[in-house]
């Protein structure tokens, strides 16, 4: 009998080991979940000591000026200022990591672009912020301010080679459960969009308790100007050109010159701007097309720029759209950002440059009254955000 009992136990253990051992090569199982969990927040691969959670911060999913300084102050041998978390890339200061809270970015150089002052190099050096991970990994296939990773494991690989310096092996399986790691929960800025990424139907827009935040409303929703006024109202649907879809991330059909709806990409003058102060780069774009009839390659264009953006993957930086600035997916053009959850996002932009809303908002007040100058590319009557046209805004934006 004890023999049959020991039998019996060591049968038991043996079929409850092979069951935890199939469950955890599920790719989808809650073991696999937790090692994703351990794999972001703890693995440094042998690197430099930086995890993925060194950058992408648990309550939201970046690292702000004001995240940088606390740190700083508990430890300033934190791994956020490592590397390209330093001034200069090898380690040493660390004010612009307390100031901006950007990294130091190496670009690859798309075949077409070259530097006027280091023409044999391939890569080029900029300044960015870190990109939340809050409802992108498993709402947003375009990853990257310039869109340049094809999927969420190439940018998770990318991101230990190329920030966290990894000298271990990544393993596929770990890049997986890592993905995997990115769509749970933790990673949602509302059960609703939670509910969306599992099926659910997309959000809508909030509606508004106050008055402000019922004004600011319509500057999100999808419907055209209203040209029932003179001088037509430009408000109705102004921001919704290009943050309209579920996440408020993407082109709708009312944005101006018949740009596709869906795009992603959209140039707003932050970097022409440069609020931020940045080192500017001077480029050479070679095999552009000047002129938009023949569609020909025949030249080329020189630009000055901080970051032309996503114009370094596409080799892109004709001057036959010029209106408005880097709407056709070309020069100074960044991803349109998310806006479901920003209010617990900033800073904000490509380069940070914008702290608060508030930044945001005048920003867009300058970039309108430029684009739409009488005398300027457009040619139309200028659209003034008045103050309290900027107010509204910040106040629908957080209720997102």
């Amino acid at each position: 009998m004890k023999r049959a009992t020991y039998l019996f136990g060591a049968f038991t253990v043996l079929f409850l080991g092979a069951m935890v051992s199939s469950l955890s090569g599920q790719g989808n199982s809650v073991g696999n979940r937790r090692d994703g969990q351990h794999l972001f927040e703890r693995e440094t691969f042998g690197g430099n000591g930086r995890t993925c959670q060194t950058c992408h911060s648990r309550e939201t999913g970046t690292v702000s000026p004001e995240d940088a300084q606390a740190r700083f102050a508990k430890d300033p041998n934190d791994p956020l200022f490592v590397h390209d978390g330093s001034d200069d890339g090898l380690g040493h200061g660390v004010t612009r990591m307390l100031s901006d809270a950007t990294v130091l970015m190496s670009i690859p150089l798309h075949s077409n672009v070259t530097l006027k002052n280091a023409p044999l190099e391939r890569f080029v050096t900029v300044r960015r912020g870190i990109p939340t991970t809050i409802n992108t990994p498993a709402l947003d296939p375009v990853l990257m301010l310039d869109g340049r990773q094809p999927n969420l494991q190439a940018q998770a690989l990318s991101a230990i080679q190329a920030h966290a310096q990894n000298i271990a092996v990544v393993r596929h399986a770990e890049l997986e459960r890592i993905e995997q790691f990115q769509k749970t929960s933790r990673f949602f800025s509302s059960p609703a969009l939670e509910l969306f990424a599992n099926g659910g139907p997309a959000p809508g827009l909030p509606f508004g308790n106050t008055d402000s935040e019922k004004r600011g409303r319509r500057f999100f929703e999808d419907v055209p100007p209203d040209f029932s006024v003179d001088p037509p109202d430009f408000r109705p649907g102004l921001c919704a050109g290009c943050h309209s879809g579920p996440l408020l991330n993407q082109t709708n059909q009312f944005l101006p010159l018949a740009v596709p709806p869906g795009t992603r990409f959209q140039g707003v003058l932050v970097s022409e701007f440069n609020v931020a102060g940045n080192p500017v780069i001077d480029f050479v774009f070679h095999n552009q097309v000047h002129d938009f009839f023949d569609g020909v390659p025949d030249g080329i264009i020189e630009v000055s720029s901080p970051d032309p953006g996503r114009s370094l993957i596409t080799g892109v930086a004709d001057d036959i759209f010029p209106f408005p600035p880097g709407s056709f997916d070309h020069l100074n053009a960044f991803k349109n950002s998310p806006l479901r959850g920003i209010k617990n996002t900033a800073p904000y932009f490509h380069d940070n440059s914008a702290k608060t809303l508030e930044d945001v908002a005048a920003h867009y007040k300058n970039f309108f009254e430029i684009v739409t100058d009488p005398d300027g590319p457009g040619g139309v009557e200028p659209l003034i955000l008045s103050p309290q046209d900027q107010a509204d805004i910040v106040a629908f934006l957080k209720l997102l």
